[in-house]
């Protein structure tokens, strides 16, 4: 997971359409796009909402399938994301837990942690957020607490803005992940790629 320096202000929310995807050759039966294209939309839906817990922005990814590549996938999910409302940014975020460390994490540095996000959730009212996609782990920490300190001098604003694009990508990194456990997942027919038992694996965030 990589730490994102400070975002510029997220733009205005847009009005217009998810942009119109190019119907090119569609990915090869079996992977992990090709099965999420062909999920029934409830399930898109539900699988899409772990990814991010807006309800207007999992159905609007759902809706733009299929998508010809994962490129057109994370620029969709984007476009989506820019044009939340604060109401759904808001239900995206009531979503989120705070970012946590892994296992065998010191357990001075769990303590610190645990502070600076009860801190930051009185301050800004909502679970702290950020994508740490290809960072080390072992340097984990020191960017989740460098980061919190950070942003806890931020005005409410300015903040729900940095918190709104760190959800924009992780928002991109869970939709990376939920098409490679798609790949991965065992076909038991011709319906929609996935087993019943699948879709515990996507229940929704909250």
């Amino acid at each position: 997971m990589a730490v994102h320096p400070r975002p510029a202000p997220r733009r205005t929310p847009l009005s217009s359409p998810l942009p119109a995807q190019v119907r090119g050759p569609v990915s090869a039966p079996g992977t992990g796009l090709a099965r999420f294209n062909s999920l029934p939309p409830e399930h898109a839906r539900t699988a899409l909402l772990r990814c991010c817990g807006s309800g207007r922005w999992a159905q609007r990814v759902a809706d733009h399938r299929p998508y010809p590549d994962a490129a057109s996938l994370l620029a969709a999910a984007d476009e989506a994301a820019y044009d939340m409302s604060q109401g759904d940014l808001t239900e995206a975020l009531a979503r989120e837990s705070s970012a946590e460390l892994g296992h065998g994490a010191p357990y001075a540095a769990l303590v610190a942690l645990d502070a600076a996000r009860a801190e930051y959730e009185r301050t800004f009212g909502h679970a702290f957020v950020i994508c740490l996609d290809g960072h080390p782990p072992e340097e984990q920490i020191s960017q989740l607490l460098a980061a919190i300190r950070r942003r806890m001098a931020h005005e409410i604003d300015e903040e729900r803005s940095i918190a709104a694009d760190e959800l924009r990508l992780v928002a991109r990194s869970r939709l990376l992940c939920l098409l490679d456990r798609l790949a991965g997942v065992r076909r038991e027919g011709p319906g929609d790629g996935l087993s019943a038992a699948d879709f515990g694996l996507f229940a929704p965030v909250g």
